[in-house]
């Protein structure tokens, strides 16, 4: 990549800190800067009572809408936060969430490291190989991010009839995906998104494949400068993970259809992955 304008990288990464699987090593994890727990509620009757057990967490902390550090505070904050407090409301746990890095966090919730892992993870059947999943909480489509005076292709199948080069975060369904489509002298794999959205702009690559869901949020924060084209590339149903055989997955899939049925999943979608959601400055 380019050598970026520090400035300029620096206040990307702050405002668009930011699927999806990896069979890397181990992730190196620590506490997620500010509050790392939620809060409890006294159990109701009739309800899955987990007598406030704690349940860690992994976050990458690097995936708007999902999860990401508000610059203002310095606490972790977005999706992931706001669903697994509601969820252990429902259930009376206590969350505690755990940074980590992207890379090996299938792997790290497999061995045991952590209880679940909430980082926009899409179900394939080969990670189900590894960790249990939770029912499927939103269906998400895979798109491409551009510039926003890109006018030399208008969808996938354009750019794929290019010599263009496509970016994208490595180890995660989009990157999967961008190896169907595209000879993979033409893909740039990046650790992060952020990374992916800042050669973007810097013009190292042409476009990035990634989620719909965290496309808006970078779009929402740099509308001058970035946009969505095309139509939906593919289309996943994300989950929750947790290691195989977990007793978690069925009180957590009681909570998520309470939540549906209730109204506050169509809350945080409303709040979250809406066209107006804009990450703190």
């Amino acid at each position: 990549m380019k050598r970026l304008n520090l400035v300029a990288l620096l206040s990307l990464l702050l405002v668009v800190m930011g699927a999806c699987g990896s069979e890397a090593a181990t992730p190196t994890t620590v506490p997620t800067t500010g509050s790392t727990t939620g809060s409890t509620t006294a159990p109701v009757a009739g309800k899955i009572d987990l007598a406030g057990r704690e349940v860690t967490i992994a976050v990458e902390n690097l995936y708007p809408p999902f999860n990401y550090i508000n610059p203002q505070t310095g606490k972790g904050e977005g999706w992931d936060y706001d669903a697994w407090n509601a969820i252990c409301a429902e259930l009376n746990c206590k969350p505690v969430y755990k940074e980590a890095s992207w890379e090996g966090m299938i792997q790290a919730v497999s061995a045991g490291q952590f209880d679940a892992a909430a980082d926009g993870i899409t179900i394939t059947p080969e990670r189900a190989e590894q960790v249990a999943f939770s029912d499927g909480y939103i269906q998400i489509s895979q798109r491409l991010l551009v510039r926003s005076d890109e006018t030399r292709f208008a969808s996938m199948d354009e750019f794929a009839k290019t010599e263009f080069r496509l970016g994208t975060q490595t180890g995660t369904s989009n990157y999967e995906t961008a190896k169907g489509l595209l000879p993979e002298a033409r893909i740039q794999g990046f650790e992060t998104f952020p990374f992916a959205v800042a050669a973007l702009i810097n013009g190292d690559v042409d476009a990035v494949i990634m989620d719909e869901t965290a496309g808006q949020g970078y779009v929402g924060n740099n509308s001058d400068q970035l946009k969505l084209v095309g139509d939906p590339i593919k289309s996943d149903q994300l989950g929750f993970i947790f290691p195989k055989n977990s007793d978690l997955v069925a009180p957590v899939n009681a909570a998520l259809k309470t939540l549906r049925e209730n109204g506050k999943l169509a809350e945080l979608e409303k709040k979250y992955f809406s066209a107006d959601f804009k990450l703190p400055e």
